[in-house]
């Protein structure tokens, strides 16, 4: 039976009051081995495999473990980030530049730890790994398969990814696998996971499976079957859910609950509700309160205080009490997709938080937006950002709303191609650049005050270099980078003399234009350490209230807790400029 706040809490007679301190309970009680709990989906995708896998992660890390997330990605992409974001979404980018599925965005705003390289990896890298294997001979010449090889490998990325043998080993790792129960192209990955399972044993190991219970409004009812066939298809190949989490528009009846539990043979108390809320920040409550952290624990023999949900709850309030509000205008490529901007969304409304204010986005096709409609979309917001993409479609939008914003002083944020946007912009309309542009748009430009650049070195000294005919999925300047900020600046104020965010692009404002743009009133204010390229651009306080460009994405890290200091900056400039 659960104790009081779920797990086996005073199991084997020992309470944990008398146990060292949280951060040293797990280790103290089960002699450090990691736990695994894999996560897969059924019947339909974006179902929320990543907001569930992210609110699990955060319970147990309420209650004082060591906890990490591994995305399992069936593409054969060797990098999620080589995908378009019409087919995938956002891409997310780590400290160690890594492109990742947009699930380790979720990952990294609802847990402290901080994700990597390994946290996330492709059919694509595995299958490139066991062949480069097979090239050097390491099989000895054997016939190389799905199982074992395949499986062993994606077993051994899974443990890399948990640190295991290493001192970043964790207590829980949570494997969450893409795609749904009956697709092909997950097989591999769900027989590497039932494997791991087995050779782990059923105390360090735990299925929770993600399904979905569709509302047939014709017929008044909410439809169970779904769910039975993707368990059914899950126990075919071996595997038995722990706990069903059941997508739904409202919470599950009693009466369904207990069908689903006799159909897939999962206890009635591990079959849970998830419907649908209005905010994200809800969902580990939610499944707090059906027990699921609770059955997780006791399944894994985890012994451990009660979950702390104190600042969740917290958040949620600010999130229902807002003190007032802004309207923020973003000027995108991807706008009919939802999940394209999914930091960038999440970023605001942490930076409005911060202010007490709920941020009103209105995502605005930048394809609309010519400089004589401009006032006519973008008229009556209180701030206006342009964040990142690629492609020549929809550019001329987005460089007549850097000019909509510049000429109205209304705050401006841009983003990565909102930050060049703004450059071509200012050089053409201001500097005198007459058809200034970006050679990825239009090669022959008169003027390429953004072009790309040819070398640049990262983090860890290794020299990267490239041309237009180089790989385009390898030669993005990625991850974490570092740049001195000039004092006196609204940069400086920001960020201090430092700057470290991360980065994905391969264009960048050509140095050999800098000097004409700072002489027509350009302020560069961030430059890289070594080459000297420009992270950041903005104008004078004496001309505009706020106008920054930024070349990196800072809203991979912010968090619902802190925010992030440029997009709180960019929100309180927002309140000071907003319209009645």
């Amino acid at each position: 039976m659960l104790a009081e706040g779920g797990g086996a809490f005073t199991q084997g007679g020992c309470s944990w009051r008398t146990l060292p301190p949280i951060i040293a309970i797990s280790r103290y009680l089960y002699n450090g081995m990691t736990k695994f709990v894999f996560v897969t989906g059924g019947v339909v995708s974006s179902l929320g495999k990543g907001i569930a896998s992210a609110s699990l992660a955060a319970l147990l890390e309420s209650r004082g473990l060591k906890v990490t997330l591994i995305k399992l990605d069936p593409y054969i992409n060797v990098d999620p980030g080589t995908m378009s974001p019409i087919q995938h979404g956002e891409v997310f980018v780590t400290d160690d530049g890594a492109e990742t599925d947009l699930d380790l965005g979720h990952y990294e705003r609802f847990i402290e730890t901080r994700m990597k390289q390994a946290n996330n990896f492709t059919t694509g890298r595995i299958y490139q790994s066991v062949l480069e294997k097979e090239r050097r001979g390491d099989y000895l010449g054997k016939t190389v398969q799905v199982i074992p090889h395949i499986t062993n490998e994606i077993q051994e990325y899974v443990k890399r990814g948990a640190g295991i043998g290493t001192p970043d080993a964790v207590d829980v790792a949570i494997c969450e696998v893409g795609g749904t129960v009956g697709d092909i192209e997950s097989l591999p990955f769900l027989e590497a996971v039932r494997q791991l399972s087995l050779k782990l044993g059923p105390n360090n190991s735990a299925f929770v499976h993600l399904t979905y219970l569709p509302w047939i409004a014709t017929a008044g009812e909410l439809k169970t079957k779904p769910t039975q066939h993707t368990v059914q298809e899950l126990r075919k190949i071996g595997i038995q859910p722990d706990a069903l989490l059941c997508r739904a528009q409202k919470p599950v009846p009693e009466e369904e609950r207990e069908k689903i539990s006799l159909f897939t043979n999962v206890p009635e108390w591990g079959v849970i509700s998830m419907w649908d809320v209005d905010t994200i920040y809800k969902v580990p409550r939610m499944l707090h309160e059906q027990g699921l952290d609770g059955l997780i624990c006791d399944k894994l023999r985890l012994n451990t205080p009660p979950a702390n949900l104190k600042r969740w709850d917290d958040l949620v309030y600010e999130t229902e009490h807002p003190q007032g509000e802004v309207r923020v205008a973003m000027v995108g490529k991807y706008v009919e997709l939802s999940d394209a901007y999914k930091s960038v969304n999440e970023a605001l409304k942490h930076a409005g938080m911060q202010s007490h204010v709920r941020v009103k986005i209105d995502h605005i096709d930048s394809e609309l937006i010519t400089d004589a409609n401009a006032a006519e979309h973008l008229g009556g917001y209180d701030a206006i950002l342009v964040p990142g993409g690629f492609g020549e479609r929809g550019v001329e939008g987005k460089i007549a709303t850097a000019r909509f914003a510049r000429e109205r002083k209304v705050p401006y944020l841009g983003i990565c191609l909102g930050m060049q946007v703004a450059t071509i912009e200012f050089a053409r309309n201001v500097a005198g650049l007459a058809d200034a542009n970006s050679t990825e748009f239009k090669p022959d430009t008169p003027h390429p005050v953004i072009a790309l650049i040819t070398e640049w070195k990262d983090a860890d000294g290794k020299v990267y270099t490239r041309d237009a005919n180089s790989d385009l999925g390898g030669t993005m300047r990625l991850g974490a980078q570092s740049s001195d900020v000039q004092k006196g600046t609204l940069a400086h104020g920001i960020y201090g003399d430092v700057v470290t965010e991360r980065h994905r692009h391969r264009y960048e404002a050509n140095v050999q234009y800098l000097d004409r743009l700072r002489q027509a009133g350009l302020v560069i204010s961030a430059l890289t350490q070594r080459e000297q390229l420009t992270e950041i651009v903005e104008l004078p306080t004496s001309v505009h209230p706020w106008f920054i460009g930024v070349q990196f994405h800072p809203e991979f890290k912010s968090t619902p807790w802190n925010g992030h200091p440029l997009f709180n900056a960019f929100i309180r400039a927002a309140l000071a400029e907003k319209k009645d």
